[in-house]
């Protein structure tokens, strides 16, 4: 086995046996991050093991990453997925004051659904996002669109910070409120799929899931973040300077950590899946892959139902515990505001801690079984879970929230490896950015939304279990019909090692 060494922005490619059955040979050499190597068909002499370049027993076709140049890429996506999070964070924790702002009414239970109104507008607009952003993430490369997203979605939470109050200007201050919450919206409509998309074509085959893993690990920092700002702010603050200024500081924030955002994917080159489509493009005399939005929907119903099933069972939990339930328990059970928001807070802190190592499990024991289990524990602990919520103490509700906590980490380990793995390198970014987005828009983002209005026309405050439960029956029979994942290489690519 030969290695090819290559320059700053070029290496050898190579096809796996599936696709070469489908495809003529690529060129020598074509353009590719430096993250990675390929390796030629020949006889390696004994150095190129030695060297520490390649593993002497690393298939010819395999490519090879830099584990530095990873762990870059996995930061930057990490940290661009924690500052958009950040803003969802604290738009959540903070509803009950943005309610007495924006919208003008005495009754608590309307303010807060007017605000869960705003939030859920945002997902309805995701759809279109992904279908803007998902295709041109296969057409001009993953770095670029997600340097995009990230202003867009810095500018939207900033500008909220700028709004004046429904006193001040009337009508127009909800109707700013929507504008900016619909650029964020139409922004993360091509973040979660690209941020994904791009971490596990980085990752060697045998370390995705942990590797993926650390995605929602800054999903949960920029939600401690966030609400750990505005808890801080309510614990300090009196209710009237909240009320005044205090409630636009979180989001001002967002401006200067959009840029940092952004400074890092400027630096990130373009994944060694799509140079390989590049490739292709430039052999058949392209400029850029020719995907069409249609490419991204026909041959992909199956994955694509699949995609939404799961997505559907890890999006209302997830928002439904960190979303909702602090606004449940402020406004429906009447619990001290600064005490729920701690302990939302501390089993955050504990997803957190067990989150890598969740990750690192999947790519022992598969993705599916840890998927299984969380859909599972859902099913049958959601009652007794938040009967524990509702009996009031703060060691209830700790026990409580920390068991739905746990059993979505099965959700948030997982996810950001097998999600990616559904569809080839072709069509990777726009056809999960099409499944994430339709699925989240209707029933991830509207949980929130949801649920307050379930329990407002029955009376019964049971309406989060159940509603948990109906989302676990839909992920079981997802994951029941997806192919296992863990240590395969994506579709469309050769297999990746680590250097």
């Amino acid at each position: 086995m030969v290695v090819f060494e290559p320059s700053p922005s070029w290496a050898a490619l190579s096809l796996s046996s599936t696709e070469r059955q489908a495809s003529e040979p690529l060129p020598a050499a074509a353009p590719v991050a430096p993250a990675v190597q390929q390796t030629s068909r020949t006889q390696a002499p004994p150095s190129a093991s030695a060297s520490g370049d390649v593993p002497s027993d690393v298939r010819s076709d395999a490519t090879v990453v830099d584990p530095v140049l990873v762990k870059r890429a996995v930061k930057a996506a990490a940290l661009g997925n924690a500052m958009e999070w950040f803003d969802f964070g604290v738009y959540s924790y903070i509803a009950v004051t943005l309610g007495k702002v924006f919208f003008p009414s005495g009754n608590p239970t309307a303010q807060l659904l007017s605000t869960f109104g705003a939030f859920a507008a945002a997902f309805l607009i995701r759809p279109l996002g992904g279908m803007v952003f998902g295709p041109l993430g296969d057409r001009i490369g993953r770095q670029k669109i997600l340097a995009l997203t990230m202003i867009m979605m810095a500018a939207g939470t900033f500008a909220i910070g700028l709004i004046p109050s429904y006193a001040s200007i009337g009508v127009g201050a909800p109707v700013l409120l929507l504008i900016a919450r619909l650029v964020q919206g139409f922004s993360t409509g091509g973040e979660y799929a690209g941020a994904s998309t791009f971490i596990a074509e980085y990752s060697p085959d045998k370390k995705r899931g942990f590797l993926g893993s650390w995605l929602e690990f800054g999903t949960l920092a920029g939600y401690i973040g966030g609400a750990g700002l505005v808890t801080l702010m309510t614990a300090l603050l009196s209710t009237d300077d909240l009320l005044s200024w205090g409630w636009r500081i979180p989001f001002l924030i967002a401006g200067p950590m959009g840029l940092i955002g952004l400074y890092l994917r400027m630096k990130l080159e373009e994944t060694p899946a799509f140079a390989a489509e590049l490739a292709k493009a430039h052999k058949d005399e392209q400029s850029r892959p020719k995907v069409r939005l249609r490419d991204m929907v026909q041959g992909q119903w199956k994955a694509l139902l699949l995609c939404m099933g799961l997505v559907l069972v890890f999006n209302v939990t997830d928002y439904m515990l960190l979303s909702y339930m602090p606004s449940y328990l402020t406004s429906e059970l009447k619990y001290d505001e600064t005490h729920g928001l701690l302990v939302v807070l501390a089993v955050m802190a504990l997803m957190m801690c067990v989150q890598p190592f969740a990750g690192a499990l999947t790519d022992r024991v598969g993705r599916r079984p840890v998927i299984a289990a969380g859909c599972a524990g859902f099913l049958l602990l959601s009652v007794p879970a938040l009967l524990l919520i509702r009996q009031g103490s703060l060691w209830a509700i700790g026990l409580g929230m920390a068991a739905l906590g746990l059993l979505l980490v099965c959700f948030t380990a997982s996810m950001p490896s097998t999600l990616p793995a559904l569809f080839p390198t072709k069509v990777r970014y726009g056809s999960l950015s099409i499944g994430f987005n339709i699925s989240v828009s209707i029933f991830g983002g509207t949980t929130p939304l949801v649920v307050t209005a379930l329990i407002g026309a029955t009376g019964n405050m049971m309406m989060p279990a159940y509603y948990m439960m109906a989302a676990a029956v839909v992920g079981g029979i997802a994951v029941w019909f997806t192919s296992e994942s863990a240590g395969r290489p994506l579709p469309g690519s050769p297999p990746a090692v680590e250097k």
